[in-house]
């Protein structure tokens, strides 16, 4: 087949060239001086990952030798095109020089530099864009075009920063167009560029039907209906989120794929290992991303070969017998049992995946790097302080609250859920007091509250259904003297026996170190443990990150000009987001899934994520509104950021408050160059295009809340990319990174309770007398669960070597104007400032909740902005600029 085709293309014979007449000539050159401009493309090809391009590959080498293939034309910003005057006058072809020379069939893919020469009318001005063509077989991914020595340009030189993929022409209705980097709002765009700048944004909202391709380049709405497999039957099936009052939600990318054949509201899913789920080609992970994500995810698969795992446990199936035995996760791993089981897992999982499973030998399974918490003391972990801290410098520390009533009260409404007001009790805490009264505190604000009860109780009957057991809790703590937070009590609440309508049940637990009454606290910080894992991965991590944030990508690329000062700003803010979010709804979030498996609310996860966005409020994730909020600060007028930390070593709050203050002047300073006043922003066209779509579509199911700004204003706007900044990377960074730091040894962060507090008489609490461990093990996550929790937060804890972070840019030609590039150094220089002051803190043994028992210092949002060396993996600091894993 590839001989005949071959055949066919050596048989083309070559066109001949037209002549021009002399006379022609002549007169071309008395009325217009043409020269030369040189330019460099920068290109990269797909690799041999891909297999099925192996032989378009070939033949486009071959095509290449008969004729060029790739062909540029740049577009004027001076004179009409003749054929419509709206838009600009194309330039004669150029073409990529040496395309079968250069590029190379590679198993890495790897940029390649080629020369392109223009033959340019002077008067046609300097190119606002250029147009590419592509007549191979195959894809390419365009990183940038650069004309050298261009009269005007900036340097003699004039940038188009492209980092998009090239696909065939007839795969396109209209040209891929690529404007230069020179920034432009609406109203001061040249008026030959207006109608391509507007074009571009039609062909991005697109209006495609059925199911997307991967050319396709269309971002669009769709709501969370692809989360459930109902054809498997009614137990897989997941209500749809978004679109209904009962069950609000961001939206996500649209795929176009089919309905269900059950439900009709429904989408359906490809197959589990099939991960080519649609987001618009540019949105998809590098190759290097890729390639990282892939070896980070190896051990991933156990969720595929959890059968074959339960026959290798030593004692008791799907069981760890002592804490020893999770230790030898990391020191020791697994043994399997024979080569017989070697065998079999090599028959169901592909040989790179299971050569990453066994890790260094042969004969040992599911090896995992000794985490964080571990690395000083194999106990420390268990300590009250360290429990406490967790909720300053943990992997969740957004959740901590003040305590400004006592006892606590519940927000939740008393005709439906009936009294759900704490039993705590003064009797229960002034003893643990350290001799101050309650009263005292709370005027003092030294009362503070890790508060899950109101989230989970309307939930609690449903998911204690299933094989979980869990309460909910809340954690009451003392700020002591040191700085330090000392747990208080904890109350474990379940919804009263007679019906919800008679609200809750409680009991009080406190603190104790010997005995019985010793090993039943340790069971209660970790049902409370248990609550905040949960919480963490859905609500701080998942939803209030992941979740929040792609509505504002689908926004910005169908209303913001890649021109646009705003869509310069936040574009670096979006990378890989809804690539990452498209593999979690797939694989993580979905019915059965990864989290359903591991995390207590199991089908119930999704549902009650949704419950909680009702009081989701944009404008609160200002970090000075959410301590403000919180109760853990105060209003401080003559603070940089205007309020007062009540817990004044609170790691998080510290650092964040740093980054935010830096963020928002770097915001502030590039708005002003643009936006000169209010009215700058309200007829900025886009602007409100871009802001009215993002509520009323992107967010719809709150859109009419009051709380959202106007975008009247030049403080709403920069106030809104704040926000938008700081959610992205600080605020995902810090709930984020410290997952596997902290939550890969299960039994500090567990995240299923299995069964209830033992009661006294029975034969779990005599099992709880007589083996602490043996008691605490069978209480939280089993064996298996453990094993495909701590596999999937170690590849979510992983930081690639592709990495951007925040105050680093994928190319220093971003925009073409002085006072942001000089704005941006100005902001790469606080970064630097804010790093050595978190060095600086982390090294002060006065403030004990930097680095705690465990002797982890916080360095979660230690920005990594002068690493250029792209270190990888579980580095455990450096705030990348995106949500990209």
């Amino acid at each position: 087949m590839i001989h005949t085709h071959i055949a066919e293309i050596l048989c083309v014979k070559p066109k001949t060239k037209k002549t021009k007449t002399m006379e022609e000539d002549v007169k071309n050159r008395k009325t217009k001086k043409t020269m030369k401009i040189e330019g460099e493309v920068v290109v990269m090809k797909k690799n041999l990952l891909d297999f099925k391009d192996t032989m378009a590959s070939l033949l486009d080498r071959i095509h290449e030798l008969l004729g060029r293939r790739v062909s540029l034309h740049l577009i004027s910003s001076l004179q009409p095109d003749p054929a419509n005057e709206k838009r600009g006058r194309l330039g004669k072809a150029a073409h990529l020089e040496k395309w079968v020379t250069k590029i190379k069939t590679s198993v890495t893919a790897e940029e390649t530099a080629f020369g392109v020469t223009f033959d340019w009318d002077e008067s046609m001005g300097p190119p606002a864009a250029f147009v590419i063509k592509n007549q191979h077989r195959s894809q390419f991914y365009l990183k940038s075009l650069t004309l050298r020595n261009f009269p005007g340009g900036e340097g003699g030189a004039i940038h188009f920063v492209c980092n998009s993929w090239i696909y065939p022409s007839h795969r396109y209705r209209s040209d891929r167009v690529f404007f230069s980097n020179q920034a432009y709002l609406p109203s001061e765009t040249p008026e030959l560029v207006k109608e391509l700048r507007e074009e571009e944004l039609k062909n991005l909202r697109g209006n495609e039907k059925g199911e997307l391709k991967e050319w396709d380049r269309v971002y669009d709405y769709a709501y969370y209906n692809d989360l459930g497999a109902p054809d498997k039957g009614p137990d897989s099936a997941r209500p749809v989120l978004g679109g209904s009052p009962e069950f609000p939600y961001p939206r996500r990318g649209k795929t176009g794929r089919k309905p269900t054949k059950s439900d009709p509201k429904s989408e359906s899913r490809l197959a589990l290992l099939n991960l080519n789920i649609y987001v618009p080609r540019d949105e998809r992970f590098s190759h290097v991303k890729f390639s990282d994500f892939l070896a980070y995810a190896l051990k991933s698969v156990t969720q595929v070969i959890v059968p074959e795992i339960a026959s290798l446990c030593d004692k008791t199936i799907n069981e760890f017998d002592s804490f020893e035995d999770v230790f030898h996760l990391y020191d020791g791993s697994i043994r399997l049992a024979n080569g017989h089981t070697i065998s079999k897992l090599r028959d169901i999982i592909p040989w790179e995946m299971f050569r990453e499973l066994i890790r260094n030998d042969g004969e040992r399974f599911l090896k995992f790097p000794l985490p964080d918490v571990l690395k000083q003391s194999r106990s420390a972990w268990r300590t009250d302080e360290e429990f406490a801290r967790e909720m300053l410098a943990g992997l969740n520390p957004v959740v901590i609250s003040r305590l400004k009533d006592f006892p606590p009260k519940s927000n939740l409404d008393s005709a439906k859920y009936g009294n759900q007001n704490s039993s705590i009790r003064e009797g229960h805490i002034e003893p643990h007091m350290n001799g101050t009264s309650v009263q005292e505190a709370l005027e003092q604000n030294k009362l503070f509250l890790l508060d899950h009860h109101d989230a989970l109780m309307p939930y609690l009957t449903r998911i204690n259904s299933t094989n979980t057991k869990t309460y909910a809790t809340r954690t009451l703590l003392l700020l002591q003297e040191d700085g330090t937070l000392k747990p208080l009590a904890i109350e474990l609440s379940l919804p009263h026996a007679q019906g919800e309508l008679h609200g809750s049940v409680s009991k009080i637990f406190t603190p104790s170190e010997k005995g019985v009454e010793g090993t039943v606290w340790q069971l209660a910080k970790a049902y409370a443990a248990v609550n905040d894992s949960g919480y963490h991965q859905l609500i701080s991590h998942w939803l209030q990150t992941h979740a929040v944030i792609e509505p504002f990508i689908i926004a910005s690329n169908r209303q913001l000009s890649v021109v646009h000062p705003i869509y310069k700003l936040l574009h670096p803010h979006f990378r890989d987001t809804m690539n990452i979010n498209a593999l979690a709804r797939h694989v993580l979030i979905n019915s059965d899934g990864v989290l359903e498996r591991t995390v207590f609310p199991s089908q119930y996860a999704m549902e009650m994520s949704s419950s909680i966005y009702k009081s989701w409020v944009f404008t609160d994730q200002a970090l000075p509104k959410d301590l403000l909020k919180r109760g853990v600060a105060v209003e401080d007028p003559s603070s940089d950021n205007g309020v007062k930390l009540l817990i004044e070593d609170y790691p998080f709050a510290v650092d964040g408050l740093e980054i935010w203050s830096a963020i928002k002047t770097w915001v502030t300073e590039y708005c002003s160059i643009y936006y000169k006043n209010d009215r700058t922003v309200q007829t900025d066209t886009e602007i409100q295009s871009w802001w009215t779509e993002l509520r009323t579509e992107g967010h719809g199911d709150i859109q009419h809340e009051s709380w959202w700004p106007s975008m009247q204003t030049r403080d709403d706007l920069m106030e809104t990319c704040t926000i938008i900044i700081w959610i992205a990377s600080a605020l995902h960074a810090a709930v984020n990174f410290g997952q596997y730091p902290y939550a890969g040894f299960l039994p500090n962060r567990p995240t299923v309770s299995r069964r209830f507090m033992p009661e006294p008489g029975t034969k779990e609490y005599t099992e709880l007398e007589e083996n602490e461990e043996v008691a605490f093990l069978k209480t939280i996550t089993p064996q298996l669960q453990t094993l495909l929790g701590i596999s999937i937060i170690e590849i979510l804890s992983m930081h690639s070597t592709d990495e951007i972070y925040l105050g680093q840019r994928d190319s220093p030609n971003w925009t073409a104007d002085d006072e942001p590039l000089e704005a941006f150094k100005r902001f790469g220089k606080s970064l630097e400032v804010i790093e050595n002051n978190i060095i600086r803190r982390n090294n002060d043994k006065k403030l004990k909740n930097r680095s705690g028992p465990v002797n982890i210092p916080y360095t979660l949002l230690y920005p990594n902005t002068t690493d250029y060396t792209r270190e990888g993996g579980l580095t455990g600091k450096g705030i990348p600029n995106s949500v990209s894993i």
